[in-house]
């Protein structure tokens, strides 16, 4: 089986969209951790757990691959258990 390599445009792409969503997801978060802690409510607290998941996430599965060397299978499979663990909690928030 060949293996292709991305080219740089589309690894500096890659770059660029980690880099906003750590920027937005970061901010999603922020704005949910002030709202837990002005009201004190379960579900924010679990809200803002699952948006901070979902966040380092895709930090790490972007820096697994481009940092580490990693193989981007696993960068991939990283990123998507925290996103996996991040809608969980999301949807355990809204239950509540």
């Amino acid at each position: 089986m060949v293996h292709e390599t991305a080219g740089t445009g589309v690894v500096s792409l890659m770059v660029v969209v980690k880099t906003l969503i750590l920027l937005v997801g970061s901010l999603v978060t922020y704005y949910a951790y002030k709202a837990y802690r002005r009201t004190g409510d379960r579900s924010l607290g679990l809200l803002t757990a699952g948006f901070a998941s979902i966040t380092v996430g895709a930090l790490l599965g972007g820096t697994v691959y481009e940092l580490i060397g990693a193989p981007l299978a696993l960068g991939v499979t990283i990123e998507g258990v925290f996103v996996l663990v991040g809608l969980t909690l999301i949807a355990s928030s809204l239950r509540s």
